[in-house]
């Protein structure tokens, strides 16, 4: 039976207690997610160009109600007026968990819809 796509899958309460994703684990998820890159194999990141200020203010706005809904909440950087820059990691666990790349394509989805 095929793995269901990540936009499909529902981030899990994490309170620690757990070990964060292997490196090999958290390699072939981030090949679902495109644009992103691991940082210290402890997080993902990927930063977007916005159109201008208002535009990534807008981004922002977007993104705060499906991290709600996930209860996942991303380091967001506004920098430059318009560049983005979204961080995910399971801070619980001091590393990655599949939550962090179930919101990374959600994110994604916003971004090209």
């Amino acid at each position: 039976m095929a793995t269901p796509p990540l936009t499909s899958r529902k981030c899990k309460p994490c309170e620690g207690g757990m070990e964060p994703l292997p490196p090999n684990a958290a390699q072939t998820l981030l090949q679902d997610v495109k644009g992103w890159e691991l940082v210290d194999g402890k997080a993902i990141r990927k930063t977007v160009k916005c159109k201008d200020f208002l535009d990534a203010v807008a981004l922002i706005q977007k993104i705060a109600p499906v991290a709600e809904a996930e209860d996942h909440h991303p380091d967001l950087h506004l920098t430059g007026y318009r560049k983005l820059t979204i961080e995910l990691s399971t801070h619980a666990i001091g590393g990655l968990s599949e939550n962090d790349f179930i919101l990374a394509a959600k994110i994604d989805q916003l971004l090209t819809g």
